[in-house]
C-alpha cells in the first residue's frame, strides 16, 4: 500500500473543515509529510550499505548467463553526489532508474561525514572526476547533486574550472542562495557555509563568464529544509540554468520519486530542457 492511500478516508472531512485553498495546501503538506516520514524510514535501512566506496571494475562484455549487455550509450557518465551526513545509498532508485534507460554508466561517490569545508570537498569532487574520465575515456561528465552534494557540484564548477569537466550539473534541493534553517546547526562549520552571506555563498554570486557547463535545478515548495524555498533555485546572470519547480515533494524524497527520476532523465538527455520543464512537476 502506497503511504499516500493511507490518508484518503480522512480528504472528505479535511476538505469540508478547510476553506478549499488552505485544504488543497494542507492536504498536500500532509501527503508530503507522509512520504518524507517513509522514505527516512526506508533510508535508516539502506544507510549502512551505502558506507563502503562504490566497488568499481571493469565492465564484462556480457551478463554471467552468457547474454549481452545493453550497449552503454555514448553520452557522458553520470556522477551522483549525495547530501549532508548521508551517503550514496540514498540513491539507490535514482541509479536504477538511470542505469536502466537505455545502460548509460552511472557512479555513486561517498564524501566523508566529517567534511567541514565546501571547497575542500570541492576539490576532492574534482580528482575524482579525473579518475573517472581517465578511467572510462570520456572527457566529461554529468553530475546530479542532492542538497549539500549539488553546492559541492557547483562550487567545483564555478570556481575550480570544473566546467571543463561537467556537461550537466543538476541540483535536487540544493541550497543555491544559503539557508536559514535550524540555527542551532550551525556548531557545524560547512553548516554554517549553507547560510545566506557566508564566504562560500558569496564566492558563488562572483562573475563566472563563459561558464561551459548548463545547470538544472529541481526546487520544490514544500521542501523544508530550504528557507525560503526559492533558495534551491539557481539564479547568476552568467549560468546557462533552468529552474524546475516542483509541488508536492519534500526534500528527502527528491532523490527516490519516480517523477523527479524522470525529470532528471529529461535533463541529461535534452540539449534544452526548459522547453519540457517549464511547467514544473506537480505530485498530487
Amino acid at each position: 500500500m502506497k503511504a499516500t492511500e493511507v490518508l484518503e478516508p480522512f480528504l472528505p472531512l479535511c476538505r469540508r473543515l478547510l476553506p478549499s485553498r488552505l485544504a488543497g495546501l494542507s492536504l498536500a503538506l500532509l501527503k508530503s509529510t507522509t512520504l518524507e516520514v517513509a522514505v527516512l524510514a526506508a533510508h535508516l535501512l539502506l544507510y549502512p550499505t551505502g558506507l563502503t566506496p562504490e566497488r568499481r571494475s571493469p565492465e564484462p562484455s556480457a551478463e554471467p548467463d552468457g547474454t549481452d549487455r545493453l550497449p552503454v550509450r555514448p553520452a557522458p557518465p553520470v556522477v551522483l553526489l549525495h547530501g549532508f551526513i548521508d551517503n550514496r545509498s540514498v540513491f539507490v532508485l535514482l541509479r536504477r532508474a538511470l542505469a536502466q534507460h537505455g545502460g548509460q554508466r552511472v557512479e555513486s561517490l561517498n564524501y566523508s561525514p566529517l567534511t567541514c569545508d565546501v571547497r575542500t570537498a570541492a576539490e576532492l569532487l574534482g580528482r575524482h572526476i579525473e579518475e573517472i574520465c581517465e578511467r572510462t575515456g570520456s572527457h566529461r561528465v554529468d553530475i546530479v547533486g542532492h542538497s549539500l552534494g549539488g553546492l559541492i557540484a557547483r562550487y567545483y564548477v564555478q570556481r575550480l574550472g570544473g566546467d571543463l569537466r561537467v556537461r550537466t550539473l543538476v541540483t535536487l534541493g540544493t541550497p543555491h542562495s544559503g539557508t536559514r534553517v535550524v540555527p542551532l546547526a550551525d556548531a557545524h562549520p560547512i553548516v554554517r557555509q549553507l547560510r545566506p552571506g557566508s564566504q562560500v555563498i558569496e564566492e558563488l554570486t562572483r562573475p563566472a563568464p563563459g561558464c561551459r557547463t548548463r545547470f538544472v535545478s529541481f526546487w520544490s515548495d514544500l521542501d523544508s529544509l530550504m528557507d525560503p524555498v526559492e533558495t534551491a533555485r539557481v539564479d547568476h546572470p552568467d549560468l546557462m540554468a533552468t529552474n524546475v519547480p516542483v509541488t508536492g515533494i519534500g526534500h528527502l524524497a527528491l532523490p527516490v520519486h519516480p517523477a523527479i527520476a524522470t525529470g532528471i532523465r529529461q535533463a541529461l538527455d535534452e540539449a534544452h530542457p526548459e522547453e519540457r520543464m517549464a511547467g514544473g512537476l506537480t505530485v498530487a
